[in-house]
Order: structure tokens, then C-alpha cells, then sequence
């Protein structure tokens, strides 16, 4: 796994995959390796009264109903369609779904403008064309034609990013279960086997880009993933996330609850401040999820690291915030100096703590950006 920038759930939690399989004698459908509620404890960990004789982390941190309805629907002859803001960790519930029922989470369409109906299909190796003609050797299946005949999950990012072409031929494959080939004379139809589904993602800001046909969506049960607003659950995530951060880059550090505390309270005040905002004008351009806060804190943990005294401070986490959240100007600018003087300065005076320190480094960078 050092040899990988980032391992896929699969091999990153492969010794816990091996042992929930060796003690799992639940019954799975189709070709699962695990049980659907060995998948539901390898997501969201283990609890004392599952009585496992070893504890299993939690991966994902959200409501235990998404994370059941998605394994459901896994189970039936239906796609999974996770939908919500960016940043509420609808890849990350996609890949830890794949890696625990079909321990390949690598089948993944990413859904773009220029994807086309190769991409979810097939498409042919030109040169062994040429040189012995088309046959099944010299077809190249996508990501989403492997997972059919290998009756394993495949997934589609950003669905509602693709063109409509696509997602209509998306439509028969989630509706017949086969493809056909019509270029060959023989072997001219691939056909799903069990244990085959689609999940797939949707920003809900995308709305409007590409539309989903009321065909496709009939195809899908949809999931909609809200973003983490309790505060106890946002903090898990980011410390989470920060821990594995840490032991990627060998960095011994441990960050002060206190200033996790001004982090969080920070994009709580800011996506208050968003609710509240007439237009989109007076919106910052980010959308404040938690993700967002995991950059924040990754870029002020490794700036303090590699151009600071290597511990975290509230300055270098003031200047990491503007620098993430600042991307019009002046517009977004504007607004964080106001959140400064408005919201921050008061409560530097009133409570102390890390909030001056936080106030002056956010100035500094604002006026450094100006």
C-alpha cells in the first residue's frame, strides 16, 4: 500500500474484508462476498453487541438508514442513485459498497461532458482490428460492461454531468441487464451476470446541467445524502479524515480540540451566514461541506509542517481558510471580511482563546489577496 498514492477500499481494508468474510455464515445474495449485514458493519463499524471478536473502524459516518436502504438496493434488480451536495461523501459510501460486496470498487464511469456511449459500452482495439478484424479479442469493454459479466458493482460519478445519449443508453443496460454488439456476427450479446448493479452519483448543484430522464430515474432507487450539519459527527469526519492524512505523510501531530472546535464553528457560522443571504452574490462561491474542511485543515496541517514550527496554529488555520474559501474576487472576499469583523472579532473579545489569533491571520491573508 506505500507504493500507492491512494489504495482502494479494497486493498486499503483488506485484512478486515478477509476476516469478516471468514466469519461471515449470514446468507449473501448473488455472488456477494458479504453478507448484506456484514457489508452495513464493514461501513459504519462494529458495536459491542455484534459480539466480533475484534473491532471494526467506522469508515463512513452518516445515518445508518442510508447505508441500509443503499445494501437493499443492491439486493434488488435495481441501480443505486446517491444524490446530494458535494462533499457529503456520497464517492466515498459508493467505493466502501463496491469494495465490501464485490471487493472491486475500480469499475467507475466518470461522468463528464465528453463521456460517450463507449465509455458505459465498449469500444475496439484499432490495431487488432486492422490486423485480424473485429472479434471479441479486439473489443475493449468499459468499466460498466466488466462488472456485467462479471456480475460485480460498477459505478457512474457524476451522472447528471453526462449528455443525454449516455444516459439513455445507460437506460437499457439497467433495464435489459444486456448489451449487444451488433458488429459482430457471433458471441454478439454480453449479458449481465447476477450480482451485477449500477451505483451512481449527482451533485444536487449540478441540477439542471443534464437532466435525468423520468426513464432512467424509474431505474434507480435514489438515496439523497444531506450535509452533516451536528457538529459531534462533523468532527468524527474530519478527524477521521485528518488521521489518515497524517500517517499518508509520517507526520506526527496531534491538532488541538480547541482549534477543531474554531474550524468547525467557523464553516457552521459561514453556511448560517449562506442560509441567510438574499442572492447568490452575497454566497460564498464554496459549498461549505465537510470535505471543504478536510482541505482546510490538510492544507493548514501541511503548511505548518513543511514552512511553519510544524505545529498547527490558529493563524496558519485562518490563512488556510481564506486561501480555500476565497475563489471570486472581490465577491468572496468581501464576504469573509465581513464574517471577520462581523462574527469573529466580537467573539475574539468576549471569549479569547485561539479566536484573536484566528482573527488576525484571517485579515492578514484577506489583505494579502486584496
Amino acid at each position: 500500500m506505500s507504493d500507492l498514492l491512494r489504495a482502494p477500499a479494497e486493498i486499503k481494508y483488506a485484512e478486515e474484508l478477509d476476516w469478516l468474510e471468514s466469519v461471515d455464515d449470514s446468507p449473501k445474495p448473488f455472488s456477494w462476498r458479504l453478507s448484506p449485514k456484514m457489508v452495513r458493519l464493514f461501513i459504519l463499524g462494529s458495536e459491542r453487541s455484534d459480539g466480533l471478536d475484534r473491532e471494526i473502524s467506522q469508515k463512513w459516518f452518516g445515518d445508518r438508514s442510508f447505508v441500509e436502504r443503499s445494501i437493499v438496493t443492491l439486493a434488488s434488480d435495481r441501480g443505486l442513485l446517491l444524490i446530494g451536495d458535494p462533499g457529503t461523501g456520497k464517492s466515498w459510501l459508493a467505493e466502501l459498497l463496491s469494495a465490501a460486496i464485490s471487493r472491486n470498487s475500480t469499475l467507475v464511469v466518470q461522468g463528464t461532458a465528453g463521456t460517450t456511449e463507449d465509455h458505459i459500452k465498449y469500444s475496439w482495439n484499432v490495431s487488432m482490428v486492422i490486423a485480424k478484424g473485429q472479434s471479441r479479442a479486439s473489443m475493449i469493454p468499459s468499466p460498466i460492461m466488466t462488472a456485467m459479466e462479471t456480475g460485480t458493482i460498477g459505478r457512474f460519478e457524476e451522472l447528471t454531468r453526462s449528455t443525454s445519449d449516455v444516459q439513455d443508453a445507460l437506460i437499457s443496460i439497467l433495464s435489459e441487464k444486456y448489451v449487444s454488439v451488433p458488429e459482430l456476427d457471433s458471441e454478439n450479446i454480453v449479458f449481465a451476470k447476477p450480482g451485477f448493479s449500477v451505483i451512481a452519483t449527482a451533485n444536487s448543484r449540478d441540477r439542471g446541467v443534464n437532466d435525468l430522464s423520468s426513464a432512467l430515474k424509474r431505474r434507480f432507487n435514489f438515496v439523497r445524502i444531506p450535509v452533516v450539519t451536528n457538529k459531534k459527527s462533523e468532527a468524527e469526519i474530519v478527524r477521521f479524515r485528518t488521521e489518515e492524512l497524517l500517517r499518508r505523510h509520517r507526520i506526527e501531530l496531534e491538532v488541538p480540540p480547541t482549534l477543531l472546535d474554531v474550524l468547525l464553528q467557523s464553516f457552521a457560522d459561514l453556511r448560517a451566514s449562506a442560509a441567510a443571504a438574499g442572492s447568490d452574490d452575497e454566497k460564498l462561491e464554496s459549498a461549505l461541506s465537510t470535505a471543504e474542511q478536510i482541505g482546510v485543515l490538510e492544507d493548514a496541517i501541511l503548511h505548518g509542517n513543511f514552512f511553519g514550527e510544524r505545529d498547527l496554529t490558529a493563524r496558519t488555520l485562518a490563512t488556510s481558510l481564506v486561501g480555500s474559501l476565497a475563489r471570486r474576487e472581490p465577491e468572496d472576499l468581501a464576504i469573509l471580511n465581513k464574517y471577520l469583523h462581523g462574527v469573529v472579532e466580537p467573539r475574539s473579545r468576549e471569549e479569547g482563546g485561539s479566536w484573536p489569533e484566528f482573527l488576525e491571520g484571517g485579515r492578514d491573508a484577506i489583505a494579502t489577496l486584496s
